[in-house]
């Protein structure tokens, strides 16, 4: 592959998932967070005590009921735009299916494309099928994921054949599901990570991720380190020290921060734990958002 435009693996469904960092403008949260902090003032008006609105004069009272009554006519157009959102990506998603069957069967060989049967008679028969590596380098051109994937994790992402999004209704979210062929890191042919939402005045938030726990082959973990550090000197035990730690990695993306339950009294966090919780969640929905295209 060369650097031009045209022949660069770089998928728009995946490059362009997230703005990019020199965008000046409002990002679509940053204008939630206007829209919504404009709708708290108002409907802390409205739902004050009623002998706060007894207080106002009758023209200001006037215009803080005109104020609710635009509000309202708000909420019912946002909820049905949610609705017609939904129905919308799912009609796309039809639409979008037979393409990501023909992206798929070309990635990995199983069709070729008009013109180069004719050409392959005048090659090398062992000359590889499909599009080797072709995962790896999309996923690499994408700003965020390109900064989860370690050198280290190269190797298994070679060996990845397709990713496919779908929705979920129960619970309502999405998931993602990578379709690896068979290879010598781990025994999953297909790792899924799933985004649980919930409706926040008909507005969808997220509520938890789930991912698929990795049967690593032995010595072949890509989230753990081995650190082997020499026994101090005059110690009995001549061998080397051994010890695991947690290392970075795109497969940490399959086990996704969790808040303890509401239930469990024990395992409550402070709030500065809940705030890095919630920011490792967001992250890991970014990195989500980025794989799926949206």
């Amino acid at each position: 592959m060369n650097g031009d435009k045209d022949s660069n693996l770089n998928l728009s469904d995946l490059s362009s998932a997230l703005p990019s960092a020199s965008r000046t403008a409002l990002s679509a949260r940053d204008r939630a967070g206007v829209v919504e902090a404009i709708k708290s003032k108002v409907e802390g008006l409205a739902e004050q005590h009623p002998v706060m609105l007894d207080s106002l004069a009758p023209k200001v009272r006037k215009r803080v009921e005109a104020l609710r009554a635009i509000q309202s006519q708000y909420d019912d157009l946002e909820a049905n735009f949610f609705v017609e959102k939904a129905a919308l990506e799912a009609k796309y998603q039809k639409l979008y299916e037979p393409l990501y069957i023909k992206r798929y069967e070309i990635v990995n060989g199983a069709v070729e494309v008009e013109g180069v049967t004719d050409e392959a008679l005048t090659t090398d028969a062992t000359e590889e099928k499909g599009v080797p590596d072709f995962w790896l380098t999309a996923m690499r051109t994408n700003e965020v994921l390109a900064e989860e994937i370690q050198e280290r994790d190269a190797g298994a992402l070679k060996f990845l054949k397709d990713i496919k999004w779908c929705r979920t209704d129960n619970p309502k979210g999405f998931k993602l599901d990578f379709f690896f062929d068979v290879n010598p890191y781990f025994k999953n042919s297909v790792l899924t990570k799933t985004y649980q939402m919930i409706d926040d005045d008909d507005e969808p938030v997220l509520e938890k991720a789930i991912g698929t726990e990795i049967e690593w082959y032995p010595g072949k973990c890509l989230t753990q380190k081995v650190l082997k550090k020499k026994p101090r000197k005059g110690s009995k035990n001549t061998k080397p020290i051994t010890r695991t730690e947690n290392c970075e990695s795109f497969f940490n993306f399959f086990s996704p921060p969790q808040f303890p339950d509401d239930d469990d009294d024990d395992d409550e966090i402070d709030e500065d734990t809940a705030e890095h919780l919630q920011n490792q969640l967001e992250q890991d929905y970014d990195i989500g958002r980025g794989c799926s295209g949206r």
